[in-house]
């Protein structure tokens, strides 16, 4: 995977652009940090499917639980001294 500064990815675009057809990811940096990347599509939708799929809420995904101890214990809790 290389890792490009921003400034020679704006000199040769296409030629990364063929490197991720061809699936490489490439790195993209700004004064040595990187900040971006220029990936092959079919990573790309992976990507955007993952971020779109929604979830149950936390409360939902405990209450899927199955089995003993999901009931919520009635009794008081006891004192405890600090």
């Amino acid at each position: 995977m290389p890792t490009v500064n921003l400034k020679d990815v704006k000199a040769g675009f296409s030629s990364f652009v063929d490197l991720a057809i061809k699936g490489q990811f490439v790195t993209i940096t700004r004064h040595g940090k990187p900040v971006a990347a220029l990936v092959p599509l079919e990573a790309a939708e992976l990507a955007r499917k993952a971020m779109e799929r929604k979830r149950p809420s936390f409360f939902n995904y405990l209450k899927s639980f199955p089995g003993e101890g999901s009931e919520r214990n009635e009794t008081p809790s006891r004192n405890v001294g600090l």
